[in-house]
């Protein structure tokens, strides 16, 4: 077994030794809000792995962070009120430092004093019909747009957005009729908008209702990340709920009932039940029960619910496993049920890597594919899941069946734990260095396999795309270098090549009981480079072979990001590996450029890219019923030419490791998910022409 160290790619754990070492030497003074906002600075910058000076510079930058994100559609401020902002602009940091919010305080009385007489615009506008035959154009703004003069021209914004969203829906609608074979009388235009904008107005109603809802501790918490954001887009302040919500993704399971809520109205709605976990088992609870009291097992009382948002629900409905806990839901039929749940772990199966076989067309064709969701990893638990022990178990699977190569598909897998991506390199490579990592000041650590097996030896192509990032741009990179396997997919991956860890703000600062839990910092203190001394951040890795993408045009990922760190280089590691080296490699992309240059769907794609590009910049939108459907019927016919752009089945013999079945068969709803997951791969050109190249990559080995 490979030795696993505690680092992490999107976020470490609190290194409680080294930051007992470095506490703070005097203790803020001032309310817990005061003094969150004295430590999160001082951590930054004393840790932060490019630091910054919190000057009238950091000011500036924070206050347009701040309105953009308060504010990016420009639906709420005017100018007047930017004016009334506008003598704080060079204090943040004055404030910050001393533990103050007197322009976060000045921003949320003029956003409450908005949500008020905007509320009062949109209730207004929509209870009255649409001129549709009315002409005129809606220019819709965004966070590079000004903010208009006053709140005359704000509520003629606020009457413009509200059409083209009605407009936007009536065509729906009207689409949705023209398909209806019912042969039931159709509503009338004038029903259809009236149905629809009393909709909308519902819609609405419930939005602010959220956001007059938000706790201030959930505001201010927004605010503080303007603040962090200055250093760089991964640097972020957790509430102690934020941070736990953050463990559950990363480990993929939790401990609770198993289901998903939302608010709906004055109570918590179930939204979704998790397969396998214990409300999934017990059977009673369902979709769309409302949960109005929630009673513990030491309780005698229901505790009423109404009116609680649903982050407070869930504290009171998660625990321990074994524990139990009653809810009191009314079921969609009106009747009122009691059900009591014992809590349990809840595994989040979708983040976890799963395999397939998929067959070629001579008998006895085979390559194994492996999806890989995410680095996933639970150091809480003995038995929790890791990605890189999940992943050796897929590859001694598909060695078993004696596959001609493997494919690994990152695609959209956004990061996670290092310690998993540098043990999962080393499956196909002997001990070696697989990232190094530089702190502040240059300090360079060289992270090794350290395992001289090597569980897979042969062809290897791994999938990547443009939410490739972290862990998987890692993982890609070092491949990539020895040579070890062909990288294949979008222009570049993300470009996400820092390293954060978790800061325990309670633990940086004496004392001060009366105030804490202060939360998390998620601090970026390092950065990756690929073995061969570059970085992949900003730059991300380029792939051997680049295959047309849909969104190739758009501009995405780290460079798209809020101060992103630059693009640096040091001195290469001494890395090489005799195991397989891809050979050929211009032909490689020699025959691949030429298959795909002849392939209808890949010629498509590249032509939807300059669709999705045209759409994506469009900010102009009719405001006349006739216009409007016009500009609709236009983007549709155009949207057409590529529908069933992967319709087609271009892997068709695509099956399940025997092994595998006897887990999927427990029940209904995995059958149902893993069947639509073999529907998907047999349907997939990108790893269609993965196979090509691992054929490609066989027969010029055997030659």
């Amino acid at each position: 077994m490979k030795s696993r160290g505690t680092l992490l790619l999107s976020a470490l754990f609190v290194v409680s030794a080294f930051i007992a070492a470095v506490l703070p030497e005097r203790t803020p003074p001032g309310e817990k809000e005061s003094v969150i906002v004295q430590v999160l600075l001082r951590n930054l910058e004393r840790f932060h792995y490019q630091p910054m000076e919190i000057d009238d510079d950091f000011s500036e930058r924070a206050y347009d962070y701040y309105l953009n994100d308060m504010d990016g559609a420009r639906l709420f401020f005017t100018q007047e009120d930017i004016e009334a902002f506008a003598p704080h602009r060079l204090q943040i940091d004055d404030q910050a430092n001393a533990g103050q919010y007197d322009f976060f305080d000045l921003v949320q009385d003029h956003w409450v004093a908005s949500l008020d007489k905007t509320e009062v615009w949109y209730q207004e506008i929509l209870n009255q019909p649409f001129d549709l035959k009315k002409k005129g154009e809606i220019e819709m703004r965004d966070d590079d747009s000004g903010w208009v003069k006053n709140d005359k021209a704000l509520k003629q914004y606020w009457e413009d957005y509200l059409k083209r969203d009605v407009l936007r829906q009536i065509v729906d609608k009207q689409k949705e009729l023209e398909k209806d074979e019912s042969g039931e009388p159709q509503p009338s235009l004038a029903e259809i908008e009236a149905d629809i904008r009393e909709k909308t107005l519902e819609r609405y109603d419930k939005w602010f209702e959220r956001m007059r809802e938000a706790k201030l501790s959930i505001r201010r918490s927004q605010y503080l990340n303007a603040l962090t954001a200055m250093f760089d887009p991964h640097t972020q302040y957790l509430r102690p709920k934020d941070k736990e919500s953050f463990d559950i993704r990363f480990s993929g399971r939790l401990e609770g009932i198993g289901a998903t809520l939302v608010n709906d109205e004055d109570y918590t709605k179930v939204n979704t039940i998790v397969v396998g976990g214990p409300a999934w088992k017990q059977k009673e609870l369902a979709v769309d029960d409302l949960i109005m009291a929630v009673r513990q097992e030491d309780e005698e009382e229901f505790l009423d619910i109404k009116d609680m948002l649903v982050e407070d629900v869930v504290q009171h409905i998660r625990g321990d496993k074994g524990t139990t806990v009653t809810l009191k839901v009314k079921k969609p039929d009106g009747s009122i049920q009691e059900i009591s749940i014992v809590r349990d772990i809840v595994v989040i199966d979708e983040r976890y890597a799963k395999s397939l076989i998929i067959g070629g067309e001579e008998e006895g064709d085979k390559v194994g594919y492996i999806n890989l969701p995410s680095f996933y990893a639970d150091f809480n638990n003995e038995d929790g899941r890791f990605s890189a022990k999940d992943v050796k178990t897929e590859i001694e699977k598909l060695n078993d069946k004696g596959v001609d190569g493997i494919i690994l598909d990152l695609r959209g897998n956004g990061g996670g734990s290092l310690s998993d991506v540098v043990d999962m390199t080393g499956f196909f490579i002997p001990e070696g260095p697989v990232v190094q990592v530089a702190g502040r000041g240059g300090r360079k650590q060289i992270l090794r396999d350290k395992d001289p097996r090597v569980q897979y030896d042969g062809p290897l192509v791994v999938l990547v795309d443009q939410g490739s990032a972290s862990a998987s741009e890692i993982i890609a990179a070092a491949l990539q270098d020895y040579n070890r396997a062909v990288i294949v997919g979008s222009e570049s991956t993300f470009g996400k090549g820092t390293v954060q860890r978790f800061f325990d703000l309670d633990r940086t600062v004496a004392g001060l009981a009366d105030v804490k839990p202060l939360g998390t910092l998620k601090l970026t203190m390092q950065k990756f480079y690929r073995i061969n001394g570059g970085s992949t951040q900003l730059r991300g890795v380029v792939p051997d072979i680049i295959l047309p993408d849909s969104r190739s045009l758009l501009e995405t990922g780290e460079k798209r990001q809020t101060s992103p760190l630059a693009w640096t280089q040091i001195d290469p590691a001494d890395y090489g590996q005799d195991v397989y080296q891809i050979g050929q490699m211009e032909e490689l992309k020699r025959r691949s450029a030429a298959r795909v240059a002849s392939n209808g769907t890949f010629g498509l794609i590249q032509e939807n890219a300059k669709r999705v590009k045209r759409q994506s910049d469009r900010k102009s939108f009719p405001l006349s019923l006739a216009d409007y459907q016009s500009m609709d019927e236009a983007a549709q016919q155009e949207a057409d030419q590529y529908k069933g752009l992967f319709d087609e089945v271009v892997n068709p013999y695509v099956y399940n490791l025997e092994l595998d079945m006897e887990e999927i068969e427990i029940d209904e709803s995995k059958v149902a998910r893993n069947e639509e997951f073999k529907k998907n791969v047999s349907k997939d050109v990108y790893i269609r022409e993965a196979i090509n190249i691992l054929g490609d990559m066989l027969e010029l080995e055997s030659k």
